[in-house]
Parts: structure tokens; sequence; C-alpha cells
């Protein structure tokens, strides 16, 4: 019996992204039409594919052997397929980063990427989740971590500069010693790689008492805050430059330690970066950080670093 090609491809998507509601949004079809053509691909080869956990679904180890065989076939049919319809085609990538990065620094810039590559329609995932490439469509992940992820390409972003910030009406830029701040309400990202104890350690800082403190589990909620005058957060000069620059946000310490750290990294499977439009991304990520970090040097107040 031979095996319809149409099933193949159903079976790819479903087993990339790991929900058949999300293989039929993506293939433009009911997620019944899905499920059917499964069922025929599973008749056709005599063994069941796919189970079922809970919303989601899994493969059957017949199924995970199947589509570790056909998975990269069938990624340089589409892209074959798009190649030769040309300009015609739309070709969608998509990018998962964490809701804060795409808020604060990605979402300000992608008009020059959606402008240089009309031929690309750009999906923006925003979730703290990693991705699990095998079982989701997702092209390329900005993941907030350390690096060192086996098996994944990874790239740091850009080296960034963490520093108490809040609003002039809190306290004016350079009015205050880092014995003042304990005293003050602090902001904390619970997420985040740099907190307050650290950081007090390294301004030679011991505070007489347990400091107030408001937690955000959102960097970006965080950055609101303190914006809003609510207290003093310690953030990344990536995830506040748009506050700073607009004066929103400024450092209110007269000599400030200044944390580097890397936090943001650049990942794919390495298969990945086969394809155009993949490297496309990178290509105009790595020039926008270029750039960023060019203005972010020539801008930052303050030259004294302590490295993690």
């Amino acid at each position: 019996m031979s095996v319809p090609l149409r099933a193949i491809t159903v079976f790819h998507a479903v087993a990339r992204s790991g929900s058949v509601t999300r293989a039929a949004e993506d293939l433009g079809v009911t997620p019944s039409a899905v499920s059917q053509q499964i069922q025929a691909l599973e008749v056709s080869l005599g063994t069941a594919l796919i189970g079922k956990a809970g919303r989601n679904v899994v493969l059957t180890e017949a199924g995970e052997r199947y589509f570790e065989m056909i998975g990269t076939e069938i990624d340089r049919i589409m892209e074959a397929t798009q190649r030769i319809q040309g300009f015609r085609s739309v070709t969608t990538l998509t990018v998962r980063a964490t809701p804060s990065l795409s808020t604060k620094w990605l979402l300000p810039r992608l008009a020059g990427f959606i402008e240089a590559h009309p031929d690309i329609e750009l999906r923006l995932d925003g979730t703290n989740e990693p991705t699990a490439f095998q079982k989701e469509s997702v092209d390329i992940e900005i993941r907030h971590g350390t690096g060192g992820w086996p098996g994944l390409f990874a790239e740091g972003l850009v080296e960034e500069s963490f520093r108490p910030v809040c609003a002039a009406s809190l306290a004016a830029p350079g009015s205050l010693a880092a014995e003042d701040l304990p005293r003050h309400l602090l902001i904390h990202s619970v997420k985040s790689q740099v907190q307050w104890a650290h950081w007090f350690k390294l301004a030679g800082v011991v505070p007489a008492s347990r400091w107030r403190r408001l937690l955000f589990d959102r960097t970006h909620m965080a950055i609101d805050a303190a914006a809003a005058g609510l207290g003093i957060a310690l953030e990344s000069d990536l995830m506040l430059w748009g506050d700073l620059r607009a004066g929103r946000l400024a450092c209110p310490l007269r000599t400030p330690p200044r944390i580097t750290l890397v936090t943001q990294w650049v990942t794919c499977p390495p298969d990945h970066l086969r394809h155009r439009k993949v490297r496309a991304f990178l290509d105009w990520i790595r020039r926008e950080r270029d750039a960023w970090a060019r203005e972010r040097d020539a801008w930052a107040p303050e030259r004294a670093e302590t490295n993690l």
C-alpha cells in the first residue's frame, strides 16, 4: 500500500508542534482533517505513531523513529518549494523569546527586519518556557539562562550591565549612596540572575535589617513598576534601554558597582542554521546587537566594572 505524501506532511506538522490544533492552524485545515490524515498514515504503516497526553500529543517509539527519519527531508522539500515559488512565496519564521526581551528590546527593532525581508512572515512567541525543538514548530529561540545547552547552537546575545534604577520623582540621578538603598522599597525580578543580595555584597553594604521588597516574576513588570515610582529596581541595561534613553528611569547612585553578565542566548538546533530564514534573522540580530552595544558604550555614564 502506498503511503500518501499529504499524510506524511501532516504527521510532520503534528510531531513538530506537539499539538493537533497547532498543526491544523499551521496547515490551514481543521483538527478533524489532521486526525484523519494521521489515522490514514498509521493504517498505511501498520503501527501507531501518536498517543494522547492530556491536551497534547506524544509520539510513540515508532513515531519518534519515523519523525527522525523524515524530518530533515520534509524540511528540504518545503524549502525547495518556497525557493521555486520565488517572490510569491511567504516563509514563516517562528522566533521564541521571553516576554520581557520581546517587549523591551526586540519589538522596537523589528521594523528593520520586516522591511528587509518582505518574503518572511514573522511569528514572535513570548514565553519563558524553553523550547522542545523536536516537538515544537520554533525556528530559533532567544533563551534566558547561562548557555551551554547540549545539542543546541548557542550564541550569547550581548554582555549586559546591571544597575539600580528608579524614577526621578523617587530619587534624583546620583543623589544616593549605596548604603541609602535599604531604606527604600526594592523591586525584585525573581527570575533574574542578578539579585539585590549579591549587589549589596559588591557594593560593600551590609543592611542593618531586612529591606522592604516588591517582587515580580517578569522583568518588564519590574521595570514598569520602577518607572511608575514604586521603588528601585536592579535590572539589565538591555531591558532598560528604552526607559533610560527616554528619561523615565535613571541610576540614583553616585558611584554604583557595575555587574556585567550575558543572560540572553540565541539558540536553535545546528541543522536549523542551514535554513535561509534562520540565517537571515541571525545576521540581522547580530547587526542590531552590535549597533546597540556601540550606542550603549558611547552613552554609558559610568565606566567602572565589577564582573561576575
